[in-house]
């Protein structure tokens, strides 16, 4: 979620090495930009040059995959903690008026559907929403709270963006003046996170049975995230 404390004091470690951080195994780092650059591409995600120097390769998307798991309603890609709020993520859907694959991806990234996340930064629940964005008596870990106030952001980030997700991403992370800028005028957390976050939602968003992207971020380090998250229930 935004914030307007240094980038540094924003996430906890475990958050970091989730999104490629030193924890990443090296040879994610040969694989990652061949799995990445066909998902944005899937999306038409448009990158500036010196990003996309890193999002150069494309992935065929199998033939006759559906991809959707009828029994959430979202695409099976997600983890089962993030499938379990299926039913909300729909309705959150109509109300916030965003692609329902859109906020499990920002919950499958920044809290694997755990209501009671909480980083070293102070960031809280489903959607890692800062203390300063609640009002006086809302409860941070409430989830329908939680989404109020997150989701709502991530409109107004996917308004300002003129719908392209990889802004939305970046709004959503580094604060809405990263919105328009060039990717490599980012922080190297906020090109993470929209590398990500972009591939995981071009895979759920392409009907894919599994996401490559998705299973490459739990081997960095995203698995700790669903590990708490199923312990927590």
């Amino acid at each position: 979620m935004i914030a307007s404390i240094p980038h540094a004091a924003r996430r906890p470690p475990s958050l970091e090495a989730s999104l490629g951080g030193p924890a990443a195994p090296i040879r994610l780092a040969h694989l990652l930009p061949l799995i990445l650059a066909a998902a944005c591409a899937a999306v038409g995600v448009r990158v500036e040059a010196g990003l996309s120097a890193r999002l150069a390769a494309s992935r065929p998307v199998p033939a006759g995959s559906s991809g959707q798991d009828t029994s959430s309603g979202l695409p099976s890609v997600f983890t089962p903690e993030v499938q379990r709020w299926a039913e909300n993520i729909q309705t959150w859907s109509d109300e916030y008026a965003l692609p329902a694959a859109l906020i499990a991806t920002v919950m499958q990234i920044e809290s694997c559907g755990d209501a009671q996340a909480r980083s070293a930064a102070g960031a809280q629940g489903l959607f890692q929403v800062m203390p300063f964005h609640f009002r006086p008596g809302e409860t941070p870990g409430d989830p329908q709270t939680n989404a109020r106030r997150g989701l709502a952001y991530l409109a107004k980030a996917l308004s300002l963006s003129g719908g392209r997700i990889d802004m939305a991403l970046a709004g959503y992370n580094g604060g809405l003046s990263r919105i328009g800028q060039p990717p490599n005028d980012w922080p190297p957390e906020t090109q993470r996170y929209v590398a990500w976050g972009t591939a995981i939602f071009a895979d759920g968003s392409a009907g894919l049975e599994t996401s490559p992207a998705l299973d490459a971020w739990l081997q960095a380090g995203g698995a700790r995230l669903c590990r708490a998250a199923a312990a927590a229930g």
